[in-house]
């Protein structure tokens, strides 16, 4: 039967516990969430400042509603690009301190239509080897030579740069690694950049927001600045709305306003967002603290877990990876904290490498002490001494 080969796979992914299933929400994104009816103290979203059903957010999204409507309508660079949008842009690039920004309705888009707008044919594009998969498929669609490098290793890196006889070259790599939590050591990177004549692409999703003492990003927290830097931020994490945008040199964002498929050929993104995202950025103006108990939230975790069988992957950041190993067993401790009330995803391969399936717990600024408290306890009763070694 013409369905029997899909049928086949999907059994397959079956046997290898690798089958993914949603979770179907009944109420907004926060520290705790309804289920089918049931309660769960969630670890799993990336709504690391807690701004997703932030008042003031919601309330700049209802009036952009009540004065530009739902849909765009149409591309930015026909009618879909509004004064909202305009104004998003101009914020975005003041609060990373770059020239100009550009607005994408997400952060895939955003990764693709960076990349394929700045290298071609005869280029290369050096990639950590933990890169999210939007960068990846960017640098596939882009034609240009890809060069695979190990994971924050600068030397090879290096190595590589000096190597490559490309007519142009691009670093890319993650700020903070979605499932490791590790942050890329963008300092040496960029003196690589600067010594082979190449562009530096930041992806900075899981920093943006987060990481330096104004949240304004990796780039804060590295003190950097470089004409060579192209800045890419997703909106739908710390900021707690949705897309993304790239922001560098005016002549940078230009060219993709002029070349980036995934930004001229689709709808833009609706006005609402666009207002979401300008008031989120004064909510993290204003209500710094977030940041700074999200760092007391990291620090409680890891020392409640401190001596116990887990093994959390060495991170500073609000991803915190506690290492299982085994696929099924991965699975297993989660179900067991679901039978707790408290929801941590085990992610497996592909999405890490084999035989390093874990549970990814995400801090979010609406986390308590004692929800974090909550959840060290049920990791340590659940956890044998033998367990994750």
């Amino acid at each position: 039967m013409v369905h029997s080969r899909l049928s086949a796979q999907l059994d397959d992914l079956a046997r290898r516990d690798l089958l993914r299933a949603r979770h179907v929400l009944e109420g907004p994104q926060g520290p705790r969430i309804v289920i089918d009816g049931r309660e769960f103290l969630a670890f799993c979203s990336n709504d690391y400042l807690g701004l997703a059903n932030h008042p003031r957010i919601n309330a700049a999204t209802i009036e952009a509603v009540r004065r530009f409507g739902v849909g765009a309508g149409a591309s930015p660079l026909v009618t879909g690009h509004n004064a909202l949008h305009q104004s998003v842009e101009e914020k975005l690039a003041a609060f990373t301190g770059l020239p100009r920004a550009l607005h994408f309705p997400s952060g895939y888009q955003a990764n693709i239509g960076a990349i394929t707008s700045l290298a071609g044919r005869g280029d290369a594009v050096f990639s950590d080897q933990l890169n999210h998969a939007s960068l990846i498929d960017g640098m596939r669609l882009s034609r240009a030579e890809v060069v695979p490098y190990a994971h924050c290793d600068t030397d090879a890196l290096g190595r590589s740069l000096a190597a490559s006889g490309a007519k142009h070259k691009l670093v890319a790599t993650d700020s903070v690694f979605s499932m490791d939590g590790d942050i890329a050591p963008l300092p040496a990177i960029l003196a690589l950049c600067e010594r082979h004549d190449a562009w530096l692409l930041v992806d900075d999703a899981h920093g943006f927001g987060v990481l330096g003492t104004k949240g304004r990003g990796a780039l804060e927290h590295f003190g950097l600045a470089s004409p060579r830097i192209v800045y890419v931020g997703t909106l739908g994490k710390a900021a707690g709305v949705s897309g993304a945008f790239v922001a560098g040199q005016e002549e940078v964002v230009e060219t993709l306003l002029q070349h980036a498929r995934t930004y001229m050929f689709s709808t833009a993104a609706p006005a609402l967002l666009a207002a979401a995202v300008e008031e989120s950025l004064a909510v993290m103006r204003d209500e710094a603290w977030r940041r700074a108990h999200l760092a007391a939230l990291i620090a409680t975790l890891k020392a409640g877990l401190a001596g116990s069988a887990a093994r959390l992957a060495p991170s500073d950041t609000a991803i915190q990876p506690l290492i299982v190993g085994a696929n099924a067993a991965a699975l297993a401790l989660a179900e067991s904290l679901r039978a707790r009330g408290i929801l941590a995803p085990a992610i497996r391969p592909p999405t890490v490498p084999e035989g390093t399936a874990r549970l990814r717990i995400s801090l979010s600024a609406a986390h308590s002490i004692d929800d974090v408290g909550q959840l060290v306890k049920a990791l340590r009763d659940e956890l044998p001494s033998s367990a994750c070694m």
